[in-house]
């Protein structure tokens, strides 16, 4: 079976000639114009890898785009930029961008960096969490960050959305106050675990969690910290 790679780039000319360069090689070749394409594409279609232009005509700009695809998604990124200073290549590769190359460039050596972190990739298996999350009446679409109860859409603070996305893809599994209070927050927040509490009760009732009728999403680990449920809780 073919590997399949979504190119983004907003210039109609590098999306042509990459695909035909990289069809020659051998790949399945998807494309998208903008950020928000290149979001929903990976959600939908799962490509293999993708090929991701940082300045993007419009917003999500690519750095954006890593950010986002890494709070659901695994998939390996290669970022391209005119850009040749180290601060550029640092942030992308911050934000989540697996390697970095600086146009212009070969097919040649692109195609050599396909296979690189291809390669890496191959050695460090890794579950990757789903697009859609859904248990019960609960569904959160981590691709375009709609979160859903009973059908209704519900409206969150980006904190509120940060920490029911970091307890969702982790289901079953116990997080510390502290680990939460690191990836939501910071680090200059790690001792204050009052936070942890006052945005989990906003969030259960956003969830319109009733425990007299069973029906919960985050559970308490008293003096630990808080699980999402996995899926095949009965709630």
């Amino acid at each position: 079976m073919k590997l399949r790679i979504l190119v983004v780039d907003d210039e109609p000319q590098i999306r042509r000639q990459l695909k035909i360069g990289l069809e020659g090689y051998g790949y399945d070749v998807l494309t998208a114009s903008n950020g928000a394409d290149a979001i929903l594409q990976t959600a939908q279609q799962k490509p293999d890898m993708l090929i991701l232009d940082i300045a993007l005509g419009s917003e999500p700009d690519g750095l954006e785009v890593c950010r986002r695809l890494r709070e659901w998604s695994k998939t390996p990124i290669i970022v391209l930029s005119v850009h040749m200073e180290d601060r550029t290549k640092v942030e992308a590769l911050h934000t989540g961008a697996d390697d970095y190359i600086t146009k212009p460039f070969s097919m040649a050596e692109l195609e050599a960096r396909v296979q690189a972190v291809l390669r890496r990739v191959a050695v460090e298996p890794t579950t990757n969490p789903q697009a859609v999350i859904e248990v019960g009446d609960l569904y959160i679409n981590l691709a375009n960050r709609v979160v859903k109860v009973a059908g209704e859409e519900i409206h969150l603070t980006p904190t509120e959305y940060d920490l029911l996305r970091l307890l969702a893809t982790h289901p079953g599994k116990v997080l510390t106050h502290r680990t939460i209070l690191m990836e939501v927050w910071g680090g200059e927040y790690s001792e204050m675990s009052h936070y942890v509490r006052v945005f989990v009760n906003q969030l259960r009732k956003k969830l319109r969690e009733n425990p007299s009728r069973d029906i919960r999403y985050i559970l308490n680990e008293p003096g630990v910290g808080y699980r999402f449920v996995s899926s095949d809780y009965a709630s």
